[in-house]
């Protein structure tokens, strides 16, 4: 479902943009100089950067988020939006903090949706207990809502997730899945993220009976990123194959995997934030590596800057020299 979702939002446009981007990327990699010749297939976009949780591994949630506290404005969203490529076909309104607590953002989604580019979102889930919020998410027209719901219990889910009450999630994605089938609406797809983890591992099998039984579209179970990882976690889940991190014979822990000297994100994608800064990926959370600011130059100048042309080629020649790729497959 969520495949046609998706595809039903295409034309010759964004697909020729999706091949040159293809081809150009895996060119660069061949002769190690970045060639840019599409532009981007999909933006984040960050409506806000708080939150109302307190999650440990969260920038926002355990205050290591150093960038001001802000919205983003509908008129300044919407610049923003004017000013996206027609080949744009995905757009998430996400980045860091809580983005369904935006006093309006089912208004951003209905501009989006004017462009006919897939929206998506992910939340925790809490406003969703509010079922004239939920009416408005799912008459906005988004087509994806992920939900983090990592517990089946009050008990094991606010080891993560503090200050959240379970109960309000369980709530809230039964208004969602509830009021789709009343206003006879097919979006949006809504998808259950669960982070596993050492306290919580234990209720997959749980996980994926709730899911059934909330009527979810999807279960994902993903593993947790842990930023100082090199001394292990005990967020880390004892089953290795939702670890992202592998121990070593000294002790001490790395991340699973080699990792390449390219990366598809910086020729396919782009994260504003919500001063209207743009930054390379979700990785680059305080906004240490800005290529420009989309209210002072336009978003196709900074996508083929000098600033973005530079990170670029340090991804092809030496991507471990940058220190937000470093905790990434």
């Amino acid at each position: 479902m969520l495949f046609w979702l998706y595809i039903n939002k295409l034309n010759f446009r964004k697909i020729k943009n999706l091949f040159l981007l293809q081809a150009s990327y895996r060119w660069s990699y061949f002769i190690k100089k970045p060639c840019v010749w599409a532009e981007p297939v999909s933006y984040s976009i960050e409506p806000l950067n708080y939150c109302n949780l307190h999650c440990p591994e969260c920038f926002v949630g355990n205050g290591e988020l150093t960038r001001q506290k802000q919205i983003l404005e509908v008129a300044g969203f919407q610049k923003i939006i004017n000013q996206l490529p027609s080949s744009t076909a995905y757009l998430t309104l996400y980045f860091q903090g809580e983005p369904l607590l935006h006093p309006e953002f089912a208004k951003l989604v209905q501009i989006v949706n004017k462009r006919g580019i897939f929206t998506s979102t992910s939340t925790n889930g809490h406003l969703l207990a509010d079922r004239g919020k939920a009416r408005e998410i799912v008459q906005s027209g988004l087509d994806r809502l992920i939900i983090s719901l990592d517990g089946t219990t009050q008990e094991v889910y606010e080891q993560y997730r503090r200050n959240g009450d379970f109960q309000k999630i369980i709530d809230g994605i039964r208004n969602v899945t509830e009021l789709k089938k009343e206003l006879k609406s097919a979006t949006p797809f809504v998808e259950i993220q669960f982070l596993v983890m050492r306290h919580n591992e234990h209720q997959i099998p749980d996980i994926k009976r709730l899911a059934k039984q909330l009527k979810a579209d999807k279960l994902s179970l993903k593993s947790v990123q842990i930023y100082d990882f090199t001394n292990g976690s005990d967020l880390m889940p004892e089953n290795k194959k939702y670890c992202r991190y592998q121990k070593q014979k000294d002790g001490s822990f790395r991340i699973k995997g080699r990792q390449h000297n390219r990366c598809l994100r910086h020729w396919s994608s782009a994260v504003i934030t919500c001063s209207g800064d743009v930054v390379p990926c979700c990785f680059d959370k305080n906004a240490k590596y800005v290529f420009g600011n989309v209210f002072k130059q336009s978003l196709k100048e900074i996508w083929h800057s000098e600033k973005a042309g530079n990170f670029r080629q340090t991804i092809l020649l030496n991507r471990k020299n940058i220190d937000i790729c470093n905790n990434c497959f």
